[in-house]
């Protein structure tokens, strides 16, 4: 990050999304280029005016024993489950990440708030003694977090945030703070978010920032087209594994990127429209850049946020425009929401991971279901398929309710 501090390393991605789990599967379902969204069979979405969502393939019994499964609800079983796919991707060992002192940084919008709504509809059927004794254990957002460091053996620096659809990136900002500064060799950081039950699906529902595109679910997200009415609500989670560059190196690991910069606000204006001049939003940027060392010209891509919400996406393309000046102009800038869609606090994380395979790849993602580009949006957004080409630094952003605004700056393994 900052040039006197240590360099930070990407060497493990564990993800589960909606078009494929694992670094491999998620890189080959961006490559695919197919939306995942579809009618949500979790519950019935009938009662609601959006009805799709982008639902994962996940099954617990791949990753833990029937009593370790029994023990966690989704969200915790997510998160683990994405944790031991980084550290095996990263090739280090329990041991190893627990003789390293890696600690473990979650950003999560809801945490456990679905399964404390399904044990809510047990208490009410039959009573309190029909509650699952570990709920108390379940619903706080830290409860990924520490699941993943018990398991693990983990007993460095242990962190949720819950700062809404900006919380993957914070978490993994925030933990490669650590290891730039000296405190951490290594760190799990990421998102994880498993949204999709009835009262919590219908909240968003209810102040109408969904989707209701119904009738055609996979073009439904859409970021920065003319058409675009709303965002699609996804589950899923990607953790990294962020390392100090030495650490990695001696022991030969493969480094998808470096993590170099950082920056985060708050807009201060409203809990769901973004602060309409962008200023906040574009600071986060410059904020990055500054921490990264790098001007502006050295941007060769940004992956926006870009949530396929009226007033997210133009607000962006103007936050875009103060942070890289004259430069936007050049900058490539798509959205990938069109192909996983939002996974509200794990989609920072999700993103983030995809930006290390395409500095890793040579292959920078294009914007699924962008048909009639908005003029207000007025940036070189690609089109859907992306583009075979290097770039040597990129940006990240993430932006959530409450006016939170994060971004991070990425540069490819030398």
């Amino acid at each position: 990050m900052a040039e006197q501090g240590r360099r930070v390393a990407i060497t493990g991605i564990g993800p589960i999304t909606a078009i494929g789990n694992g670094s491999d599967g998620l890189w080959d379902g961006v490559r695919r280029g197919q939306s995942a969204v579809r009618r949500i069979s979790r519950f019935d979405p009938a009662p609601f005016a959006c009805q799709v969502a982008a639902e994962v393939e996940f099954e617990p019994l791949d990753f833990m024993d029937p009593k370790k499964a029994h023990r966690l609800d989704r969200f915790s079983q997510l998160g683990l489950a994405c944790a031991l796919m980084a550290l095996a991707d990263s090739g280090m060992t329990p041991t190893e990440a627990a003789a390293a002192g890696m600690g473990v940084y979650t950003g999560s919008a809801l945490g456990g708030v679905a399964y404390a709504e399904d044990q809510h509809a047990v208490y009410l059927k039959k009573g309190l003694r029909a509650v699952s004794p570990l709920l108390a254990l379940s619903v706080f957002g830290g409860a990924s977090s520490c699941n993943i460091a018990i398991e693990l053996g983990l007993t460095g620096p242990t962190i949720a945030n819950a700062n809404s659809c900006a919380s993957g990136v914070i978490a993994l900002g925030e933990a490669a703070r650590l290891i730039r500064d000296g405190r951490a060799t290594a760190m799990l950081a990421g998102g994880v978010e498993a949204p999709l039950a009835p009262l919590t699906f219908g909240s968003f529902s209810l102040i109408r920032v969904l989707t209701t595109r119904n009738d055609d679910p996979a073009t439904a997200s859409r970021p920065f087209d003319a058409g675009r009415d709303g965002f699609v609500m996804a589950e899923g989670g990607a953790m990294l594994v962020l390392e100090d560059l030495d650490h990695a190196q001696a022991r030969g690991a493969t480094i998808y990127a470096e993590l170099l910069g950082y920056g985060t606000t708050n807009d201060a204006h409203h809990m769901t429209a973004p602060r309409p001049d962008g200023a906040e939003a574009a600071r986060a940027m410059t904020d990055a850049l500054a921490d990264a060392g790098l001007p502006p010209e050295a941007i060769g891509y940004v992956n926006a946020h870009g949530s396929s919400t009226v007033l997210n996406d133009p607000t962006e393309c103007r936050a875009i425009r103060l942070a890289l000046g004259d430069h936007a102009d050049q900058v490539a800038v798509s959205g990938t929401k069109g192909l996983h869609a939002h996974a509200l606090g794990a989609t920072g994380a999700i993103e983030t991971a995809i930006c290390s395979l395409a500095l890793t790849h040579g292959h920078l993602p294009g914007t699924a279901n962008l048909a009639d580009p908005d003029p207000a949006c007025d940036l070189n957004v690609m089109p859907p398929g992306g583009r075979d080409v290097t770039v040597l630094y990129l940006m990240t952003n993430s932006f959530g309710f409450g006016g939170i605004n994060a971004s991070l700056v990425l540069g490819a393994a030398d």
